[in-house]
């Protein structure tokens, strides 16, 4: 199997080289990564500069590719360019920091498993309860073997599974639950400050995210312990409302601009 390994923590974070080390006891895995931090950057591509990727080496162990873009970039780049074949399997992390909920929308991570999706490739998000992370040489082992099955399984174009693991040994995992992405609002402020020159700025926050109680919803599986793993479509259309909208008669809308 060829795996193609990324993610928005940057080309030197500890959660990518569990994956690679996890993923190259059976197969060929390459790394092609932002070459800093480039978290909650979501799908972000790179259009008025041009993209470098340069090869690096970790420790005189590993190396791989540090590309000065986006998640979304590396895939592309990997994908139209640098890999000599197309990768059966994309994994995105593994990222310190669940990505459930809302996070989804942010989520650099979760941006570089839809892009593979959308070019035609398998996609794993992966993140796991952070932010200090203890347990990633044991998500990595659930990461290989979860690649292994959907590489045999299949997925439909253009879904890819978003995973979020507790941060615990494996023995302490409740199990594997298939969930939902939670869509509860969140409780955002911005903390509005003065800087020394007596010039506003801001800080943006949140409050955490509530899920309720239902272990379906990504994040309530997460807190029970419990593997979360979500089927996520790149398609966006709300199909109940398109039909909803049919019925508007929207033509009167140009009817009365032009009269």
């Amino acid at each position: 199997m060829n795996v193609l390994l990324t993610n928005d923590d940057g080309i030197y974070a500890q959660g990518l080289w569990s994956l690679y080390n996890s993923f190259a006891k059976r197969h060929r895995a390459v790394v092609v990564a932002p070459d800093r931090e480039r978290s909650a950057i979501g799908h972000a591509i790179t259009l008025n500069q041009p993209l470098r990727a340069t090869k690096i080496s970790l420790n005189g162990e590993y190396s791989g590719y540090a590309v000065n873009g986006t998640p979304a970039d590396c895939i592309k780049l990997a994908i139209l360019e640098i890999l000599p074949t197309r990768p059966d399997v994309v994994v995105a992390g593994i990222n310190p920091g669940a990505n459930v909920g809302a996070n989804l929308n942010y989520s650099g991570t979760v941006a570089a498993a839809k892009e593979a999706a959308l070019c035609g490739t398998l996609g794993i998000a992966v993140s796991i309860e952070g932010p200090q992370v203890e347990f990633y040489d044991d998500a990595a082992l659930f990461v290989a073997k979860l690649g292994e099955a959907v590489l045999r399984k299949g997925l439909p174009f253009g879904t890819f599974l978003n995973v979020n693991m507790p941060n615990l040994p494996l023995k302490a995992i409740a199990g594997v639950q298939i969930s939902r992405q939670g869509v509860e609002i969140l409780t955002e402020y911005v903390d509005k400050r003065m800087d020394p020159r007596n010039r506003t700025y801001y800080w943006q926050g949140r409050d955490m995210q509530s899920f309720g109680e239902d272990s379906r919803i990504d994040g309530v599986a997460l807190n029970q312990n419990y593997i979360s793993i979500t089927p996520v479509k790149c398609d966006m259309t709300d199909y109940c409302v398109l039909e909803d909208l049919a019925e508007w008669d929207l033509d009167e809308l140009i009817e009365e601009m032009r009269n």
